[in-house]
Protein backbone atom coordinates (compact mmCIF):
# COMPACT_ATOMS: atom_id res chain seq x y z
CA UNK A 1 0.00 0.00 0.00
CA UNK A 2 2.85 2.49 1.07
CA UNK A 3 4.25 2.68 -2.57
CA UNK A 4 0.68 2.69 -4.37
CA UNK A 5 -0.32 6.09 -2.07
CA UNK A 6 -0.14 9.25 -3.90
CA UNK A 7 1.55 12.55 -3.21
CA UNK A 8 -2.09 14.67 -2.69
CA UNK A 9 -0.91 16.91 0.07
CA UNK A 10 -3.03 19.38 -1.42
CA UNK A 11 -6.35 18.83 -3.45
CA UNK A 12 -7.84 22.01 -4.81
CA UNK A 13 -11.68 21.77 -5.88
CA UNK A 14 -12.25 23.81 -9.66
CA UNK A 15 -16.32 23.95 -10.64
CA UNK A 16 -16.88 22.15 -13.89
CA UNK A 17 -18.31 25.50 -14.75
CA UNK A 18 -15.74 27.20 -14.96
CA UNK A 19 -13.66 26.32 -17.95
CA UNK A 20 -11.61 29.67 -17.60
CA UNK A 21 -9.99 28.00 -14.24
CA UNK A 22 -9.01 24.72 -15.88
CA UNK A 23 -5.78 25.37 -16.75
CA UNK A 24 -4.98 27.92 -14.85
CA UNK A 25 -5.87 25.37 -11.68
CA UNK A 26 -3.03 22.62 -13.57
CA UNK A 27 -0.22 25.25 -13.08
CA UNK A 28 -1.44 25.32 -9.34
CA UNK A 29 1.34 24.45 -6.64
CA UNK A 30 -1.09 22.26 -5.94
CA UNK A 31 -0.52 18.11 -5.66
CA UNK A 32 -4.30 17.09 -7.01
CA UNK A 33 -7.24 18.98 -8.63
CA UNK A 34 -10.98 18.12 -7.81
CA UNK A 35 -12.64 19.16 -10.78
CA UNK A 36 -16.63 19.11 -9.83
CA UNK A 37 -19.48 18.34 -11.08
CA UNK A 38 -21.82 18.16 -7.56
CA UNK A 39 -21.89 21.14 -5.38
CA UNK A 40 -20.03 24.03 -6.96
CA UNK A 41 -22.36 23.28 -9.92
CA UNK A 42 -26.27 24.26 -10.42
CA UNK A 43 -28.62 21.56 -12.08
CA UNK A 44 -29.31 23.89 -14.74
CA UNK A 45 -25.43 23.95 -15.54
CA UNK A 46 -24.86 19.72 -15.39
CA UNK A 47 -24.42 19.07 -18.81
CA UNK A 48 -22.93 22.47 -19.71
CA UNK A 49 -20.22 21.72 -16.96
CA UNK A 50 -20.20 17.96 -17.92
CA UNK A 51 -19.15 18.42 -21.63
CA UNK A 52 -16.88 21.22 -20.87
CA UNK A 53 -14.98 19.17 -18.73
CA UNK A 54 -14.73 16.05 -21.44
CA UNK A 55 -13.79 18.50 -23.92
CA UNK A 56 -11.00 20.25 -21.90
CA UNK A 57 -9.63 16.11 -21.04
CA UNK A 58 -9.89 15.27 -24.33
CA UNK A 59 -7.84 18.08 -25.85
CA UNK A 60 -4.78 16.46 -24.73
CA UNK A 61 -4.48 19.08 -21.87
CA UNK A 62 -3.77 16.37 -19.27
CA UNK A 63 -0.69 15.49 -21.07
CA UNK A 64 2.63 15.19 -19.44
CA UNK A 65 0.55 16.36 -16.05
CA UNK A 66 2.02 15.11 -12.71
CA UNK A 67 -1.20 16.12 -10.81
CA UNK A 68 -3.38 13.56 -9.45
CA UNK A 69 -6.23 14.45 -11.20
CA UNK A 70 -9.57 14.04 -9.74
CA UNK A 71 -13.49 14.54 -10.83
CA UNK A 72 -16.23 14.41 -8.15
CA UNK A 73 -19.20 13.36 -10.15
CA UNK A 74 -23.32 13.41 -8.95
CA UNK A 75 -24.40 10.78 -6.33
CA UNK A 76 -25.92 7.54 -7.59
CA UNK A 77 -29.36 8.66 -6.38
CA UNK A 78 -29.58 11.75 -9.19
CA UNK A 79 -30.21 11.68 -12.83
CA UNK A 80 -26.81 13.03 -13.69
CA UNK A 81 -24.75 10.16 -12.28
CA UNK A 82 -24.58 7.56 -15.75
CA UNK A 83 -23.65 10.50 -17.57
CA UNK A 84 -20.78 11.80 -15.29
CA UNK A 85 -19.47 8.63 -15.26
CA UNK A 86 -19.41 8.38 -19.65
CA UNK A 87 -18.37 11.15 -19.94
CA UNK A 88 -15.42 11.41 -16.76
CA UNK A 89 -13.84 8.02 -17.34
CA UNK A 90 -11.05 9.37 -19.72
CA UNK A 91 -7.08 8.61 -20.00
CA UNK A 92 -5.35 11.39 -17.60
CA UNK A 93 -8.20 11.03 -14.66
CA UNK A 94 -7.08 8.80 -12.02
CA UNK A 95 -9.89 8.84 -9.64
CA UNK A 96 -13.71 9.22 -9.62
CA UNK A 97 -14.63 11.19 -6.28
CA UNK A 98 -18.76 9.46 -5.02
CA UNK A 99 -20.52 11.42 -3.21
CA UNK A 100 -22.86 10.20 -0.54
CA UNK A 101 -22.67 6.63 -1.18
CA UNK A 102 -25.69 4.97 0.39
CA UNK A 103 -24.49 1.47 0.40
CA UNK A 104 -21.91 -1.42 -1.08
CA UNK A 105 -24.14 -1.59 -3.70
CA UNK A 106 -24.03 2.11 -4.63
CA UNK A 107 -20.19 1.73 -4.74
CA UNK A 108 -20.22 -1.78 -6.97
CA UNK A 109 -22.96 -0.03 -9.48
CA UNK A 110 -20.74 3.01 -10.35
CA UNK A 111 -17.55 0.40 -10.33
CA UNK A 112 -18.92 -1.44 -12.98
CA UNK A 113 -20.54 1.78 -15.08
CA UNK A 114 -16.46 3.05 -15.01
CA UNK A 115 -15.65 -0.51 -16.22
CA UNK A 116 -18.38 -0.09 -19.00
CA UNK A 117 -16.89 3.30 -19.64
CA UNK A 118 -13.58 2.41 -20.20
CA UNK A 119 -14.15 0.19 -22.83
CA UNK A 120 -16.22 2.51 -24.27
CA UNK A 121 -14.22 5.62 -24.47
CA UNK A 122 -10.79 3.25 -24.95
CA UNK A 123 -9.19 4.65 -21.70
CA UNK A 124 -5.84 3.66 -21.19
CA UNK A 125 -4.77 3.11 -16.95
CA UNK A 126 -6.93 2.62 -14.07
CA UNK A 127 -9.64 4.96 -12.17
CA UNK A 128 -9.53 4.49 -9.04
CA UNK A 129 -12.73 5.47 -6.78
CA UNK A 130 -12.48 7.60 -3.76
CA UNK A 131 -15.37 7.72 -1.43
CA UNK A 132 -17.13 10.62 0.30
CA UNK A 133 -18.23 9.61 4.21
CA UNK A 134 -20.26 12.66 4.61
CA UNK A 135 -23.43 10.92 6.25
CA UNK A 136 -24.24 9.33 9.76
CA UNK A 137 -24.88 5.86 7.85
CA UNK A 138 -21.50 6.21 5.81
CA UNK A 139 -19.23 7.18 8.58
CA UNK A 140 -21.23 3.88 10.58
CA UNK A 141 -20.60 1.56 7.38
CA UNK A 142 -17.24 3.11 5.82
CA UNK A 143 -15.07 0.38 6.46
CA UNK A 144 -17.77 -1.54 4.36
CA UNK A 145 -17.83 0.91 1.85
CA UNK A 146 -13.94 1.15 1.44
CA UNK A 147 -14.17 -2.85 1.05
CA UNK A 148 -17.14 -3.29 -1.24
CA UNK A 149 -14.92 -3.10 -4.15
CA UNK A 150 -11.42 -3.40 -5.42
CA UNK A 151 -11.57 0.08 -7.04
CA UNK A 152 -11.82 2.08 -3.83
CA UNK A 153 -8.79 3.98 -3.32
CA UNK A 154 -9.83 6.06 -0.49
CA UNK A 155 -12.43 7.62 1.31
CA UNK A 156 -12.89 11.18 2.12
CA UNK A 157 -14.05 13.07 5.21
CA UNK A 158 -17.30 15.69 4.66
CA UNK A 159 -17.56 17.59 7.43
CA UNK A 160 -20.02 19.98 6.11
CA UNK A 161 -22.94 17.30 4.94
CA UNK A 162 -21.89 15.77 8.00
CA UNK A 163 -22.58 17.82 10.75
CA UNK A 164 -24.59 20.88 9.18
CA UNK A 165 -27.98 18.63 9.07
CA UNK A 166 -27.51 17.31 12.49
CA UNK A 167 -26.61 20.73 14.16
CA UNK A 168 -22.57 20.06 14.92
CA UNK A 169 -20.64 22.82 15.03
CA UNK A 170 -18.28 22.27 11.99
CA UNK A 171 -15.88 24.07 13.96
CA UNK A 172 -16.22 21.83 17.10
CA UNK A 173 -13.05 19.80 18.25
CA UNK A 174 -13.19 17.29 19.68
CA UNK A 175 -16.41 16.18 17.53
CA UNK A 176 -13.93 16.56 14.14
CA UNK A 177 -11.60 14.61 15.41
CA UNK A 178 -14.39 12.06 16.52
CA UNK A 179 -15.11 11.72 12.65
CA UNK A 180 -11.60 12.12 11.64
CA UNK A 181 -10.92 9.11 13.93
CA UNK A 182 -13.17 6.57 12.38
CA UNK A 183 -12.83 7.55 8.69
CA UNK A 184 -9.18 7.04 9.60
CA UNK A 185 -9.80 3.39 11.12
CA UNK A 186 -12.32 2.18 8.48
CA UNK A 187 -9.58 3.52 6.16
CA UNK A 188 -6.91 1.58 7.84
CA UNK A 189 -9.26 -1.51 8.38
CA UNK A 190 -9.78 -1.59 4.06
CA UNK A 191 -6.43 -0.85 3.81
CA UNK A 192 -6.81 2.18 1.66
CA UNK A 193 -5.56 6.26 2.25
CA UNK A 194 -7.96 8.74 4.29
CA UNK A 195 -8.30 12.20 3.05
CA UNK A 196 -9.16 15.15 4.92
CA UNK A 197 -12.39 17.50 4.33
CA UNK A 198 -12.48 21.07 2.57
CA UNK A 199 -12.23 24.25 5.32
CA UNK A 200 -15.13 26.74 4.25
CA UNK A 201 -13.92 30.02 6.47
CA UNK A 202 -11.20 31.05 3.72
CA UNK A 203 -10.05 33.96 5.30
CA UNK A 204 -9.28 31.85 8.35
CA UNK A 205 -6.04 30.65 7.42
CA UNK A 206 -4.83 29.93 11.02
CA UNK A 207 -7.94 27.51 11.48
CA UNK A 208 -7.45 25.67 8.32
CA UNK A 209 -3.58 24.97 9.31
CA UNK A 210 -5.08 23.69 12.61
CA UNK A 211 -7.61 21.03 11.34
CA UNK A 212 -4.79 20.18 8.45
CA UNK A 213 -2.38 19.42 11.22
CA UNK A 214 -4.72 17.72 13.28
CA UNK A 215 -5.35 15.34 9.84
CA UNK A 216 -1.79 14.75 9.33
CA UNK A 217 -1.51 13.60 13.46
CA UNK A 218 -4.13 10.84 12.69
CA UNK A 219 -2.72 9.76 9.63
CA UNK A 220 -4.43 11.49 6.82
CA UNK A 221 -2.74 11.94 2.95
CA UNK A 222 -3.80 15.68 2.47
CA UNK A 223 -6.29 18.11 3.15
CA UNK A 224 -9.15 19.60 0.40
CA UNK A 225 -8.97 23.23 -0.61
CA UNK A 226 -11.36 25.30 -1.60
CA UNK A 227 -9.62 28.17 -2.61
CA UNK A 228 -5.73 28.91 -4.18
CA UNK A 229 -4.47 30.43 -1.24
CA UNK A 230 -4.99 27.55 0.84
CA UNK A 231 -2.76 25.04 -1.29
CA UNK A 232 0.31 25.76 0.35
CA UNK A 233 -0.90 25.59 4.01
CA UNK A 234 -1.81 22.20 2.80
CA UNK A 235 1.33 21.33 1.22
CA UNK A 236 3.12 23.02 4.72
CA UNK A 237 1.28 21.01 6.67
CA UNK A 238 1.58 17.66 4.98
CA UNK A 239 4.85 17.60 3.95
CA UNK A 240 7.30 15.44 6.34
CA UNK A 241 9.73 17.43 8.49
CA UNK A 242 13.36 17.34 7.77
CA UNK A 243 14.30 15.86 11.26
CA UNK A 244 11.51 12.72 10.29
CA UNK A 245 13.24 12.21 7.17
CA UNK A 246 15.80 12.49 9.21
CA UNK A 247 14.88 9.79 11.13
CA UNK A 248 12.77 7.78 9.20
CA UNK A 249 16.63 7.15 7.51
CA UNK A 250 18.05 6.10 10.60
CA UNK A 251 15.03 3.31 11.65
CA UNK A 252 15.35 2.09 7.89
CA UNK A 253 18.77 1.90 8.16
CA UNK A 254 18.54 -0.10 11.60
CA UNK A 255 15.88 -2.62 10.44
CA UNK A 256 17.92 -3.17 7.37
CA UNK A 257 21.22 -3.98 9.95
CA UNK A 258 18.95 -6.17 12.82
CA UNK A 259 17.39 -8.23 9.43
CA UNK A 260 21.04 -9.79 8.73
CA UNK A 261 21.40 -10.34 12.74
CA UNK A 262 17.57 -11.62 13.29
CA UNK A 263 16.85 -9.17 15.52
CA UNK A 264 13.12 -8.31 16.01
CA UNK A 265 13.35 -4.93 17.87
CA UNK A 266 15.71 -2.49 18.62
CA UNK A 267 16.38 1.08 19.45
CA UNK A 268 16.83 4.43 17.42
CA UNK A 269 17.54 7.97 18.69
CA UNK A 270 16.63 6.41 22.48
CA UNK A 271 13.17 4.55 20.91
CA UNK A 272 12.39 1.28 20.98
CA UNK A 273 11.17 0.49 17.30
CA UNK A 274 10.04 -3.00 15.55
CA UNK A 275 7.87 -3.74 12.60
CA UNK A 276 5.40 -1.31 12.78
CA UNK A 277 7.60 1.84 13.28
CA UNK A 278 9.50 0.89 10.35
CA UNK A 279 6.67 0.84 8.04
CA UNK A 280 5.57 4.01 8.68
CA UNK A 281 9.83 5.83 8.40
CA UNK A 282 9.09 3.45 5.05
CA UNK A 283 5.88 5.63 3.99
CA UNK A 284 7.41 8.97 4.80
CA UNK A 285 11.00 8.06 2.78
CA UNK A 286 8.33 7.19 0.22
CA UNK A 287 6.60 10.39 0.30
CA UNK A 288 9.53 12.46 0.87
CA UNK A 289 10.77 10.78 -2.35
CA UNK A 290 8.21 11.98 -4.39
CA UNK A 291 8.18 15.26 -2.92
CA UNK A 292 12.04 15.77 -3.90
CA UNK A 293 13.39 15.92 -0.27
CA UNK A 294 15.50 12.89 -0.51
CA UNK A 295 18.11 14.86 -2.84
Amino acid sequence: MVADLPAMRSKLFVPGSRPELFTKALASEADALSFDLEDSVAPARKAEARAALRDFFCSGALTGCSKTIIVRINASDTPFHAADIQAMVQTGVHMLNLPKPRDANDVRDTSQAIAKAHIDNQVSGTIGLLLNIETPTALRTAHELARADPRVVGLQLGLGDLFEPLGIARRDTAAIQQAMFAVRMAAGEAGVFAYDAAFADIADEAGFLAEAQQARRLGFLGKSCIHPKQVALANAAFRPSDLEVAHARRVVAAANSAGTQDVGAYVVDGKMIDAPFVRRAEAILVMAERLGLTA
